[in-house]
């Protein structure tokens, strides 16, 4: 039986990729330091498989003695977009780049690693915003710029996969509302209104279970795609924010949404991508946003982040 080390794992997508990993047969090690209080593997610590180790993945004592178990890691433990690393950047440099760089230092040969990056580093791609594999990179924000060096040092080892990320939707055990579909839609839901700035803005999209789907076939096909970079996104989800709040008012009609002529986007990413090169590789996504936003005001039902409120 293999195993496969997960930091990160009580996290949005590791929440999801662990219990995958444990229903295909897998024992999975997961390194979290719980620093949001998370309960999200709660439901699989039944199972013989599974081991959680509470601690930091920059601390050399936590993080080698689980290497050496491993058989795959995937480093998934990262502090997650630009406004949340601008809010801490000292931490999120040791988490995002030092731990990993560190983590790859004490690789063995026949470890095989599987890193999710993002494709925010192509910024605004070529002159008509499109991007593939081949694209420079011009990452803006101190996330993406610390993503694009750790991508270089991953692919010096011998065995490794780099997954640039399309912005991530959907549910999970862990979940996070800062993104933008989750975003935009528990607005609709909960507020029916939304200022937009610079509707014109296009991304890529993902639900969190393909990306958890893309881990295993990454595993299935390690020996095709070692040393590769793949985008990783809905080929048919290249969206502006505007032709994403259309999709939510499809499903809610009531949500009404207005563009502001003044004012920017503090992300400032606009950018066409290309993810035939994973297709080629046979993996096909299974979830559109059109799902997703219905999963969402499903799920919107039951969650509503009212901590703060005074009604």
């Amino acid at each position: 039986m293999e195993t496969v080390l997960v930091t990160g794992g009580a996290g949005y997508i590791g929440s999801v990729l662990v219990a995958e990993l444990l229903s295909n047969g897998y024992k999975v090690i997961v390194v979290d330091n719980f620093r949001y209080k998370q309960t999200s593997l709660n439901a699989l610590c039944y199972h013989k498989n599974f081991e959680v180790i509470k601690g930091d993945v920059c601390l050399q004592s936590v993080m080698l003695p689980a290497l050496k178990k491993a058989d795959y890691i995937f480093p998934l433990a990262a502090l997650v977009g630009a406004p949340l690393c601008e809010q801490d950047p000292l931490t999120a440099t040791a988490v995002n780049k030092a731990a990993v760089l560190m983590m790859l230092k004490y690789l063995s040969p026949h470890q095989r690693v599987v890193m999710p990056t993002t494709n925010s580093a192509y910024g605004s791609g070529d002159e008509n915003n499109d991007c593939d594999e081949q694209s420079s990179l011009k990452p803006i924000s101190q996330y993406a710029i610390e993503k694009v060096e750790v991508e270089k040092a991953l692919l010096e080892h011998p065995n490794t996969i780099s997954y640039r990320l399309a912005t991530v939707f959907g549910l999970s055990p862990r979940m996070r509302l800062d993104l933008l579909v989750n975003d935009f839609t528990y607005r609709a839901v909960h507020d029916g209104f939304l200022v937009l700035f610079e509707g014109h803005f296009k991304r890529n999209y993902i639900h969190v279970r393909d990306v958890s789907n893309a881990f295993l076939h990454a595993m299935a096909y390690f020996d095709l795609m070692k040393g590769g970079i793949f985008n990783i996104g809905l080929s048919n989800a290249n969206l502006s924010k505007r032709e994403l709040c259309a999709k939510i008012k499809d499903h809610l009609p009531a949500f009404h949404y207005l563009e502001a002529h003044c004012g920017k986007d503090p992300d400032q990413r606009n950018y066409i991508v290309s993810n035939q090169k994973i297709e080629n590789t046979g993996y096909k996504p299974q979830y559109s946003v059109d799902d997703g936003i219905v999963e969402l005001i499903k799920g919107y039902v039951m969650l509503q982040n009212s901590l703060y409120a005074n009604v």
